[in-house]
């Protein structure tokens, strides 16, 4: 005669096998995290913040705007000089009146380099900061102004002549919006009223 096992032993079996079955998986999960190798900071990195984050899926900042127009290398360069880049990508509204090469090279001989020199760090920082102003207007809404107020605690002035706009005395002549403002492109370097 066969003796049969009550349903309950099989359902005891099944719930063993499914228990062991998710604590293996479990523990193949755990093992799996502590595989993955940590990210390590390089030793040569001396760069921090939120300006060397790599975002290829965000609207461009006004930074990587600049960073990649080929009319902007000085420009770059100097924001890089006076250790402004995370300044320019936080998150605003900031726009930037960002002059071109030309414009740069339109400059007194020997400026540029002169202020690239690290002792005129402060100089260099106070002149950028000169471009830049909390909001995000466009050109046509800035016709409105007759001064704004710079992140140098400055201010620079406003005049319309047609459908030119003249920031600082230079001309608007193109606008890119940013994740985080906009850059209106400029044809002069806007020095604030001091020289300085």
């Amino acid at each position: 005669m066969k003796t049969r096992h009550p349903n309950w032993l099989l359902s005891v079996l099944i719930m063993l096998l499914l228990l062991f079955v998710i604590v293996g998986c479990k523990q193949g999960a755990k093992t799996e995290k502590q595989e993955t190798p940590a990210v390590t900071e390089s030793a040569e990195t001396s760069k921090q913040g939120q300006a060397f984050i790599a975002d290829d899926e965000s609207t461009p900042n006004v930074l990587q705007i600049a960073m990649g127009s080929p009319d902007h290398t000085t420009l770059v360069a100097a924001v890089q000089a006076a250790d402004l880049e995370n300044e320019l990508v936080n998150a605003g509204p900031l726009m930037v009146f960002a002059p071109t090469n030309a414009a740069f090279d339109a400059l007194p001989e020997g400026t540029v380099a002169d202020l690239l020199k690290p002792e005129n760090k402060d100089a260099l920082a106070n002149i950028l900061k000169h471009h830049v102003t909390p909001g995000n207007y466009s050109k046509d809404f800035l016709k409105k102004f007759k001064k704004l107020g710079q992140a140098n605690d400055q201010n620079t002035t406003i005049e319309v002549k047609g459908d030119d706009v003249y920031v600082g005395g230079a001309k608007i002549v193109a606008s890119v919006k940013a994740g985080n403002g906009i850059v209106h492109v400029v044809d002069k370097v806007i020095l604030p009223p001091n020289g300085e």
